[in-house]
Formats: C-alpha cells, structure tokens, sequence
C-alpha cells in the first residue's frame, strides 16, 4: 500500500518553459521512492502524453467552472477516490519537492490524527530539465542557496492531509487566488492542527510567468478570483501561514511562539473560529482593518448616490 499520494492539475504542455519546469517538478517527486504514489489530473493539453512519459497515472475526468477552469473540489474527490493511502498531498506542478518530503510527512502522520501541513516556498528560476541522478540533491541546494529567495508567508504551494479531512470542499476554482487561504481557515475553524513545516520541509518553486492566464494577468487579479474568495465566505476567511498556530521542527509538532502580532490577530480572529458566529465575525475584521471598512461604505454611498442621479 502506498503511504502517501501526490495530486496535481498541471497547467497545458504548450509553453515549452511551463512544461520543462512541470516534467522537473514531477521527476523530483518520483525520486521520493516507492512508498509514494502520484496522480497528475485534468485534460489540458499535452498532460496524457508527458503522464505516459514520467510513468505517473493520469485521471482526465475533472470537472470544470464555466470558463473550463479545473475545480479544486473534483480535483480533490478525483485524488481520494483513485488510492487509499492514509496521506494525502496537493502540490502544484511547478514544485520540486526534495528527498526528506516524504519521511518528514510521514513522521507528522505518528504525531497527529487530524492536521494540515503547510509551508513557505523558495523560488529559484530553472532553465534547464534538471537530472535527478548522482549528486542532484547537493547541486541543487546549493543553487537555490546561492539564487534562491524566500517567499513571503502569503500563498502556499502543499497542503499535506490526513485522508479523513477535505472531505468537502467549495467549487474553487484552480490556479487562482483564494482557495489555498480557506484551507489554512477551515482547518483552523475544525479545530485541526495546522501545522508550518518551513524550517523542516524545504521546497523550491520553479519562477515562470503568467502567458498561460487570461490577458496574461496574474492570477489575484482574474475574476476568478474573486469568485474564489467569495466561495471561500469573503476576506474574514483568508487567511495565511502566519495564521497556522503549529511549527514542525527537528521532528517534533510545537505551538509557535506568541508574539504580539500574533496575540492581536487571534483577537481578531476569535469569533469566527471559535465562537463561529459571521455576524462578530465581520465587526470584529473591521474594526482592526478600518481602511477596509470605508472602502465598502464608500462603494456602497457611491453606487446609491449614481441610482439617485440617474
């Protein structure tokens, strides 16, 4: 039996860098040995032929949004129905994981019933297919040691699970912001552990542009998007790695650290987590993001004061 199972929707193998750092990526996964299964989902172009080619199972029916965008629902049933390892894992297509991804998951699974594993990324711009024999690990440290940046606590790129969570999940759409902020919520307001692994698990994010989204925009500015944070119950429910309450460190599970940014966010946070009432929730977000607040009354006056004039 498999112990953990990858899950990814690439992007298409149209653009011959997005599909470079897309075959890296699952290459390095593949390295992680046999007690890893993976499983590459949707129709996108190219996605059979490169699946046949790196040896992984490929699932093509995934159901999509009315702009043929893959949903993170499907796309999370599709993984839990097609094995029946006791870990799960999404991981976007353009991450390398390194060898320890696997041992570090699993000793997570010994400590916790119920959790979500999450963490920062390091980007690193990759040119190159990269050969995942010999010293590749060494070489690749050190690459990312000398040119690699660390990314900002603000979206992540793996979500490691238990597969009894997850279960249900809003039609969000893929690739596009918001949805991987209601993870890190709805494992908080269930009373999981959610649990940052950056000082244990490093992975590093292949940089690439955005010619494969619409007008080439970046994806937090697509409609989609804001579609996405509307599903995920508006902004009071996004939230990020600075709201995980768990650090992962030299194999053990510990509470982070209170620090008084941290103490006034669970201020903030505390009605809708743990009184799980939206009504507080919303007076609550408001109250410590004013600026945010007279935007909406703004928007709100403006509209009324256009219907008057017409």
């Amino acid at each position: 039996m498999k112990i953990l199972t990858l899950f990814t929707a690439p992007k298409p193998f149209t653009n011959p860098h997005i599909a470079m750092i897309q075959r890296n990526a699952i290459r390095s996964w593949r390295a992680l040995g046999d007690e890893v299964e993976i499983l590459v989902l949707g129709a996108e172009d190219g996605l059979a032929e490169n699946a046949a080619r790196l040896g992984v199972k490929h699932i093509s029916s995934i159901n999509k949004n009315a702009s043929g965008t893959p949903l993170i629902s499907s796309l999370f049933q599709a993984a839990r129905e097609h094995n029946d390892s006791p870990l799960l894992a999404y991981v976007n297509a353009d991450i390398l994981l390194l060898p320890d991804f696997f041992a570090q998951a699993k000793r997570v699974l010994e400590l916790s019933s119920r959790f979500l594993l999450v963490g920062q990324r390091w980007d690193l711009d990759v040119r190159e297919e990269l050969d995942f024999t010999g010293n590749w690990l060494e070489k690749l440290q050190q690459d990312c040691a000398s040119r690699g940046r660390l990314h900002k606590p603000s979206g992540s790129d793996y979500f490691v699970y238990p597969r009894e969570c997850f279960s249900n999940i809003p039609d969000f759409a893929i690739g596009r912001a918001g949805w991987d902020n209601w993870m890190i919520y709805e494992a908080r307001q269930r009373g999981w552990q959610t649990i940052d692994a950056t000082e244990s698990i490093h992975i590093i994010h292949q940089d690439h542009d955005y010619t494969h989204l619409p007008d080439g925009k970046p994806h937090y500015r697509l409609p989609e998007t804001y579609e996405n944070i509307r599903l995920a119950g508006g902004q009071v429910n996004i939230f990020t790695l600075a709201d995980v309450r768990y650090q992962y460190s030299h194999g053990k599970v510990s509470r982070k650290k209170l620090t008084w940014h941290r103490f006034f966010r669970e201020v903030e946070i505390f009605p809708l987590i743990h009184l799980h009432s939206p009504g507080l929730s919303k007076v609550f977000y408001y109250f410590f993001h004013p600026s945010e607040f007279f935007e909406v009354l703004h928007s709100k006056f403006s509209g009324k004061n256009q219907k008057e004039s017409r």
